[in-house]
């Protein structure tokens, strides 16, 4: 049996924030991350040009992306996302990663995992997906729609402000999702799933949102931040409120539906 093709990426340390542990949050500890990819095709036919082959730069972009889109508990999650978008190139075929964690004890903790193309959502799979800030009298959304409440939670103070305006946010996503009749996501998992089968989901934003500052707090400042990070391709803003036009990440196109007034 011929063995496939493979590139590789050894013994990469970077630090981050990670670990379900509250001794782990709020300090970054080192992780090494090993991954070795199958190839779908061999190098052979490559003609010595590097747009014929898998770059290593997916290998190392797949790590610095897993890490920038949220805060992890598990290094199982972090591998899973790695493996996700590696395998989002067509090149790929199979990948092997192993994510160790360098500080926690007297050696290297942590998971090896195998992923094989197409059974792994990568960020790839949100291409036609549009993300709703849904106000009060707005119609039930259809198809591949991630709905957040068009309210904004009251302003609260202290150092907890955020979490508490996110988990506000959570309580009127679940009263939306059942007035609305629809599921819940929490996870980028959830969402990539009712993406894939092309259903409406209302998204509760506290749990991927509360260790990402740059998401902000507000349905509007989430849903931009939640754009960019599944590739949304439009978002369609129903209030009764006018709203200044944002500044739109490039590709994601703005919709507005004034409704009336309460």
């Amino acid at each position: 049996m011929e063995h496939p093709d493979r590139i590789f990426l050894r013994d990469h340390v970077l630090s981050a924030e990670i670990g379900a542990f509250q001794s782990e949050r709020g300090r970054d500890q080192r992780l090494r991350f090993n991954l070795t990819v199958e190839l779908r095709e061999t190098v052979a036919g490559s003609d010595d040009h590097v747009d014929q082959i898998l770059s290593y730069d997916v290998l190392t972009q797949g790590v610095t992306t897993a890490l920038a889109d949220q805060r992890y508990n598990l290094v199982e999650t972090l591998a899973e996302r790695i493996a996700a978008e590696v395998l989002a190139h067509p090149r790929a075929a199979c990948i092997h990663v192993t994510v160790e964690k360098l500080d926690r004890g007297p050696g290297a903790l942590g998971v090896s995992i195998t992923r094989h193309r197409g059974r792994v959502p990568a960020s790839g799979v949100a291409a036609s997906v549009a993300i709703l800030i849904h106000g009060p009298g707005a119609p039930a959304p259809q198809g591949a729609v991630v709905v957040l409440p068009g309210d904004a939670p009251v302003p609260a103070e202290g150092p907890h402000a955020r979490r508490i305006a996110l988990l506000a946010l959570d309580q009127m996503a679940w009263a939306l999702a059942g007035a609305l009749d629809l599921e819940i996501a929490e996870t980028r998992t959830e969402l990539e799933a009712a993406i894939q089968a092309g259903q409406p989901v209302v998204w509760a934003p506290a749990r991927l949102a509360a260790d990402a500052p740059a998401a902000g707090e507000t349905p509007d400042s989430l849903s931009l931040w939640l754009a960019g990070r599944i590739g949304a391709h439009r978002l369609d803003v129903a209030r009764p409120e006018p709203l200044p036009l944002p500044a739109l990440p490039e590709g994601l196109v703005l919709t507005l539906s004034r409704l009336p007034a309460r």
